[in-house]
């Protein structure tokens, strides 16, 4: 173990070493180095002052590929106040440092190039360093923050009349871009829109490289969803448009793809074939993120082949690389991979351990990532609530005139043609008096479902926030992930009119177990399914059970001291309904009253109407109704003992 702890330990040295040799080069060349026939451009250049990226890109098409070059003309455009120059050059040393995984200076650059952009009030310079930034930020795993600058670069590149070249080949990479961070979040279809819109485009213009980055992406996608044989044809063609523009990155990236596509169908010795002579080429190219992934492969391949010395190294170095440049993906990845080394190995305690790290890995990814979302939905919403009342007052302030002119022009005619005028008056009142109502309807409604999210949202925080406090990190976690689920599934639910059972209950559970931290856990909560019940065929309205809990929780429960329980037991009522049984031991209907009419605060209860006003709906499109029986129980003494709700909800 120890062996190979300083083999890794020397490669990785190795790498730092010739990271660093690079950087060295870099900064120590000196002026006097630069060939006259560049500096006699760069000053041409600078005399012209050309506006546009493509003109300066095709001037620059050799030189950009050179660092040192670049370097000097920004630092010549920097003296010269020549801001369109400068934003290019940064942007290109910018990208040049992404590629070689230098992700903290390429942001650096891009944003500098952004400035500098937007003083110079050029739109093509600041949709590229909008897009360049996303980049960067993706490949860390930033989604957030990678998707909000792809999303401003779109929107300021769409809002162009009459878009140059370059404009459309932005739109293109933001779509390119806004693709891939759907993909990072697993919404495989909606990635595959967006890069099919931006391969339709990128055939417009004839853009090969365009061409190749978009089938990769759909291949990738396609991958995750299962479907090899369709990854593969992708990847084929990318590999193909890269092979006519003589692409080595692109090259290198398309082998590493099919090969990993030869591995999930058992063919390691055709993936070998591809990965062995990218090793060296990986390296060149200086973009760790690829380099990471083609150890991480080849040492799978190994592993299925058997070699496991060699794969045991060339995974290790994969996931030294990808940790040493901060790439979450890969490291999991990497992670992953050595479990089922170990596994294979018939090491068992190793591979579990491996397998338990790379569970917690993933877990602490998905919960930044979670968290990220959660604080934007909050933001989100404080900035829509802001907008509504704004909105609502000048709506008031709209009809307080509109009433006013309507008083002054009667006042004007009525002594001319009275009884005319005040018919049409009339029927033009009511008119306006309808619409009214149904706004004002409207926009209570929008309140009311405004308001009903944010108790629950910055309660539940706080209550996560006590774990934060009590330093109980696990726990907290743990709720923070079950909170971020519930919420995402309260989003996606709230554009679809039905969902299945078995999703209603999973939002159940995930709601119950976040308000139990509030009851100290106190609350037996328990699910209980029939067998001849399908929850995956049976459809019920999103959130259908949520008001009744809620009803059991706050005005049962509560108020209660010793054991507390929730039942909810599903079985088949008869051949065309389901009965869902909430069952609460609480104080009763009775005492919740009057514990109610006690309080000095009062809140009314408009959930459980609301529901019974959706599942009537609901039925409409179902030869049966709806029943919602609630029942007070009472122990052998008549005492009060809990609640029973039971819906009958129809499946035909």
């Amino acid at each position: 173990m120890l062996k190979k702890l300083l083999i890794t330990t020397e490669n990785l040295r190795s790498q730092k070493k010739t990271t660093l040799l690079f950087f060295l080069a870099f900064y120590t060349v000196t002026a006097q180095e630069i060939p006259d026939s560049f500096k006699e451009k760069a000053e041409k250049l600078v005399s012209m002052r050309p506006k546009t990226y493509l003109t300066l890109d095709t001037e620059l098409q050799i030189e950009k590929r050179d660092t040192t070059l670049l370097r000097y003309f920004a630092n010549l455009c920097k003296e010269e106040k020549y801001l369109e120059g400068e934003s290019y050059a940064l942007d290109q040393i910018g990208a040049k440092y992404r590629n070689i995984s230098q992700f903290k200076k390429a942001a650096d650059l891009h944003q500098e190039a952004l400035r500098i952009a937007e003083e110079a009030n050029n739109t093509e310079l600041k949709v590229r360093a909008l897009n360049m930034l996303g980049v960067v930020y993706r490949r860390t795993d930033a989604i957030k923050t990678a998707l909000d600058y792809n999303q401003k670069a779109l929107e300021l590149a769409e809002d162009v009349v009459n878009p140059s070249h370059h404009i459309k080949r932005s739109i293109n990479v933001s779509l390119n871009c806004i693709g891939n961070l759907y993909k990072a979040l697993e919404q495989y279809d909606l990635a595959i829109i967006q890069f099919k819109r931006a391969l339709k485009f990128e055939e417009e213009l004839d853009n090969k490289l365009g061409l190749a980055i978009n089938h990769q992406n759909i291949g990738g996608c396609l991958e995750q969803k299962g479907d090899l044989e369709g990854a593969l044809e992708n990847y084929r063609k990318s590999l193909a448009y890269n092979e006519e523009i003589d692409s080595d990155f692109g090259r290198i990236y398309c082998k590493n793809s099919i090969a990993q596509i030869y591995l999930k169908q058992n063919m390691p010795y055709a993936a070998l074939v591809l990965l062995e002579p990218l090793y060296e080429q990986t390296r060149n190219v200086g973009d760790f993120y690829v380099t990471s992934s083609v150890f991480i492969n080849t040492g799978w391949a190994h592993t299925e082949l058997g070699n496991f010395d060699k794969a045991e190294k060339f995974i290790n170095d994969g996931l030294d690389m990808a940790r040493t440049h901060n790439m979450p993906g890969n490291v999991l990845y990497g992670y992953q991979k050595l479990s089922d080394f170990e596994l294979r190995s018939g090491n068992y305690q190793k591979a579990y351990e491996y397998y338990k790290r790379a569970d917690e890995y993933d877990e602490e990814i998905s919960s930044a990532t979670n968290f990220r979302y959660m604080n934007d939905v909050i933001v989100r919403y404080e900035a829509d609530k802001k907008n509504n009342q704004i909105s609502v007052l000048a709506k008031e302030n709209e009809i307080v005139r509109l009433r006013l002119r309507k008083n002054q022009t009667t006042l004007l005619v009525s002594t001319l043609i009275v009884g005319l005028i005040a018919s049409i008056l009339y029927i033009l009142y009511r008119q306006y008096q309808s619409k009214n109502e149904k706004r004002v309807l409207s926009l209570e409604q929008n309140l009311l479902r405004s308001q009903m999210n944010p108790h629950f949202l910055f309660n539940s925080l706080n209550s996560i926030k006590l774990y934060i406090i009590n330093n109980e990190q696990k726990n907290a976690v743990h709720y923070l992930n079950k909170f971020s689920k519930l919420v995402r599934k309260i989003l996606e639910a709230s554009s679809l009119k039905e969902i299945t059972l078995a999703e209603e209950l999973e939002t159940v559970e995930l709601y119950m177990n976040i308000e139990n931290i509030r009851f100290s856990n106190e609350i037996d909560f328990r699910i209980t399914v029939d067998d001849t019940v399908n929850t995956e065929n049976i459809k019920v309205p999103s959130l259908a059970l949520q008001p009744f809990l809620e009803n059991s929780l706050w005005h049962g429960l509560s108020p209660k001291e010793g054991e507390k329980k929730i039942h909810v037991n599903i079985k088949k009522k008869n051949e065309s309904h389901i009965s869902i049984e909430i069952t609460d031991n609480g104080v009763g209907r009775g005492a919740a009253q009057t514990n109610k009419e006690n309080r000095v605060l009062k809140r009314k209860s408009v959930g459980i109407r609301i529901t019974k006003e959706r599942l009537a709906n609901f039925s409409k499109d179902y030869q049966n109704k709806f029943e919602v029986d609630i029942i007070d129980l009472f122990n052998e003494n008549g005492n009060p003992k809990g609640t029973k709700v039971i819906l009958d909800i129809p499946t035909i």
